[in-house]
């Protein structure tokens, strides 16, 4: 038992500082599998000494994918590990082995939680999204299904549901993104209105906006140049701009 913030400290430096100069790494497996249900940041951080366990030393972990799915929450777009978490994320839903009941949770799920996220983190998570489907070719059916939205009563999709499969979100719609059309941030619009039509073969590069904050955003917004725009067809003559009144005679703006 070790206390938070230590725990923290030794997960963030586990995977490049200790595994690789251990001569059995495999003796980690028990310490970063209780880790990883130990749930918040603590299992974020595990995620990393995981990911090398799982691809260097075949470590099998039967129910990883639903605990991955678990830890979805409204904080994750929020977290300070929120790069990384993305980043190995974006590593485990890479391969096209991955039965597509399980992307569209992920991808239904992703997309619920970001009706609440920042525009920072949906500038992110939208590539990330179109990603999953250019991987995924069969889970595009929450974006072509005849109808969509319009023709449900409800959403399907369950989102409670702790076990991906059970979830149903192959039998619902992806409604959010459309909602996000809609976004206040007209870079957010922009982003999420791509979905509106056929998407390229090639994948988004997601790196760049892995760490985007808020200061980041901010600061392009301000720097971008001012368009004069003219409010004016005639220009103003007199008190009330008409021309042939007698305002116009006798009173002057200047």
């Amino acid at each position: 038992q070790l206390p938070t913030g230590l725990y923290k400290k030794v997960l963030v430096i586990l995977h490049d500082s200790v595994l690789p100069y251990m001569n059995e790494p495999t003796l980690m497996m028990d310490f970063l599998t209780v880790a990883y249900g130990i749930g918040g940041a603590i299992s974020l951080l595990a995620l990393n000494g995981l990911f090398i366990l799982i691809h260097q030393h075949n470590l099998e972990y039967p129910d990883f994918y639903k605990k991955l799915y678990s830890l979805l929450d409204p904080s994750i777009y929020h977290v300070k590990y929120r790069a990384r978490f993305f980043h190995l994320t974006d590593l485990f839903l890479s391969s096209s082995h991955l039965p597509a009941y399980l992307v569209a949770a992920f991808i239904k799920r992703l997309a619920r939680l970001a009706l609440t996220a920042p525009p920072e983190a949906l500038l992110m998570i939208i590539p990330f999204i179109c990603n999953l489907f250019r991987r995924h070719p069969a889970c595009r059916v929450l974006l072509h299904r005849p109808g969509g939205p319009a023709d449900m009563s409800e959403d399907p999709y369950i989102m409670e549901e702790e076990e991906p499969s059970e979830s149903r979100a192959l039998q619902s719609s992806l409604w959010e993104i459309q909602s996000l059309q809609n976004h206040y941030h007209p870079d957010v619009a922009k982003a999420a209105a791509v979905l509106n039509q056929s998407l390229s073969e090639m994948e988004d590069d997601i790196s760049g906006l892995l760490e985007l904050s808020a200061s980041e955003l901010f600061d392009k917004e301000v720097k971008k140049k001012a368009v004069d725009v003219p409010l004016e067809f005639e220009q103003v003559r007199g008190l009330f701009g008409k021309k042939n009144d007698i305002f116009a005679e006798h009173f002057s703006l200047d």
